[in-house]
């Protein structure tokens, strides 16, 4: 079991990998101590289980459970302060142990794991925010503001409700992004993809073309290639 410790106290990381020597079975592929940190191991290391603290600077410990691009390894919170369980559980933590972490607690939480792992696969989850990086350091969006994507290069444009006069940029090609954004998004365009909770009508042109309205009043176009698609995935049921 490969497993990243998160935590901004060095005496806590260091507590954690001694309880982790006792399972022979797992291996640490890094220590990271903040959110930032955090999330770079993980696209990096590609563990399955982080053990993540919720109280850190910058980005906190719900912060990076909500940001973990998808397949998502198993995520345990480990921290002081019991208030954030509930908030925890809602970010699909798999279990939320509290300091200072006894040994057969851990035990416990890394059976979890295990078990989980050994469970048929489940369909990916699409994030619940994106961290953009901003002039201030990085930006959380939540991804049910996000109305519609625009390709702008080597970057993806998130016009965002209510409307931004500087709209977000995320650097990630949009076939990418809308590949960990599932279901919920799609293409009017090559290089434009809207959300279907945000489609208030769409409105046909010549040529096979259409309008697509959205609920804020912005129009989209959308191209004859695309139409089809969009309006079947519209369609209820």
């Amino acid at each position: 079991m490969r497993v990243l410790i998160v935590d901004d106290e060095a005496p806590a990381r260091a507590r954690l990998a001694r309880l982790l020597a006792a399972h022979a079975d797992v291996e640490i592929t890094g220590h990271a101590a903040d959110g930032e940190a955090a999330l770079r191991a993980v696209a990096d290391q590609s563990p399955e289980l982080v053990l993540l603290d919720v109280q850190m600077p910058g980005i906190d410990g719900l912060d990076v459970a909500a940001s973990l691009p998808d397949p998502a390894p198993a995520v345990v919170f480990v921290t002081a302060h019991d208030r954030y369980a509930l908030q925890a559980f809602e970010h699909a933590a798999l279990d939320y142990l509290l300091k200072p972490v006894e040994p057969e607690r851990l035990a416990r939480a890394l059976q979890r794991v295990r078990e989980r792992a050994a469970a048929p696969a489940r369909a990916p989850r699409p994030p619940r925010q994106l961290l953009v990086p901003d002039h201030r350091g990085l930006r959380v969006v939540p991804v049910a503001d996000v109305a519609w994507l625009e390709a702008a290069g080597n970057y993806v444009v998130l016009h965002v409700q209510p409307r931004d006069p500087a709209p977000p940029l995320l650097r990630r090609p949009l076939a990418a992004l809308l590949d960990d954004l599932g279901p919920g998004y799609v293409r009017c365009h090559r290089s434009v993809a809207v959300a279907l909770a945000q489609v208030a009508a769409v409105e046909p042109r010549e040529g096979g073309e259409a309008d697509v309205k959205l609920r804020d009043g912005t129009v989209v176009r959308c191209s004859r290639t695309h139409r089809r698609a969009l309006l079947e995935r519209l369609a209820p049921g």
